[in-house]
């Protein structure tokens, strides 16, 4: 069975270049640690709430956009194998390519799927 990894963070709209270009570094470098698929989105309608939402749980500013990404692996034992190769990875330290938004906001979890069609 795979494993899902699911994130959402509050990106500054100002740094949608700086993101794309993380992404684009960072997804090749999770696909050859195992994952079989990778996906960033940038928010398109993503409404604030009056008692729960996206822009909410991220405290997402005016200023901001809602990504929201996913990463599937294999199976959860490839996953924390390739999990702890990407984290230890050269090119993926923040001093070559640093996260543009703030990473304490970043919400993150792991799934396992209950129907994948």
């Amino acid at each position: 069975m795979s494993y899902v990894d699911g994130f959402v963070a509050a990106v500054p709209t100002a740094n949608k270049a700086a993101f794309q270009k993380h992404i684009e570094e960072a997804g090749p470098i999770f696909m050859e640690h195992g994952a079989t698929q990778y996906v960033e989105c940038w928010g398109d309608q993503v409404p604030d709430g009056e008692v729960t939402s996206f822009p909410m749980a991220v405290k997402c500013q005016p200023d901001e956009t809602v990504i929201f990404s996913w990463i599937i692996w294999p199976s959860k034992a490839v996953r924390d194998a390739g999990m702890k190769k990407v984290m230890e990875d050269p090119r993926l330290q923040p001093d070559v390519n640093p996260m543009p938004f703030d990473g304490k906001r970043l919400i993150f979890g792991g799934f396992v799927p209950l129907i994948q069609l």
